[in-house]
């Protein structure tokens, strides 16, 4: 039966925390992945993490699948699923898991850091099926897949008015008010994928300038630690 708002596959660390946080958000979720040991072992342990990452009631909103055929079907329509899986083959071995199980209409999010141009080319092979893809760049580590993330999201934008509700929920807030979600339509096919790889080199690149400026007041000006 049709029943769960959202469905996530790929239980790591970042996997698990975005189904708390949309749990945690009041939305269902339907989880799956490979192996399901982990699923088990991750739907098993709710009702005992702590309050601060599960709300009241949210155990009872995430439902585990040991098969991809019984997790879509668990979906309402049109079905929205998120893929956390690493980037590269494995996002178009689930893909091609999946189309064979979906109707048209139905939406595929891959939130992982895929190059954007394997993102172009999943929005176009999808479309031509009558689905619809979106990449979506996932910034802020386990502990903002948790408490809020910042999310890029871009491909069909005939698919974002559907997921649009829920990455805004769960996203980090800024503002005076604290009330703008950093979640907003980045544009078609990769440029959400685009957006998170640029991100990234700035990110990256400010770390190794931090790196250098420490190596040198250590070394070049003798000062220590404290």
């Amino acid at each position: 039966m049709s029943q769960h708002d959202i469905g996530l596959i790929g239980l790591a660390v970042m996997g698990q925390n975005l189904v708390l946080n949309m749990a945690n958000h009041g939305f269902s979720v339907a989880v799956y992945n490979r192996t399901k040991e982990t699923t088990d072992a991750f739907v098993g342990g709710l009702k005992s993490e702590s309050a601060d990452k599960v709300s009241p009631g949210t155990p009872d909103r995430i439902k585990g699948y040991h098969s991809l055929a019984d997790f879509v079907a668990s979906l309402k329509a049109p079905r929205r699923m998120m893929i956390m899986v690493k980037a590269g083959k494995p996002v178009d071995a689930v893909i091609d898991e999946l189309k064979p199980l979906l109707s048209p209409g139905d939406i595929i999010i891959d939130g992982g850091n895929s190059e954007f141009a394997d993102t172009n080319r999943r929005t176009d092979d999808l479309k031509s099926a009558g689905l619809r893809f979106i990449g979506a760049g996932v910034s802020g580590g386990e502990e903002g897949a948790l408490k809020g993330p910042s999310i890029m999201p871009g491909g069909d934008p005939e698919a974002w008015p559907f997921v649009k509700d829920v990455y805004q929920a769960i996203s980090a807030k800024v503002g005076p008010n604290n009330d703008v979600p950093c979640c907003e339509w980045v544009g078609d096919a990769g440029a959400g994928h685009y957006v998170k790889m640029v991100h990234n080199g700035i990110e990256y690149g400010d770390m190794q300038l931090i790196c250098e400026a420490y190596f040198m007041l250590k070394h070049a000006v003798g000062l220590t630690n404290k």
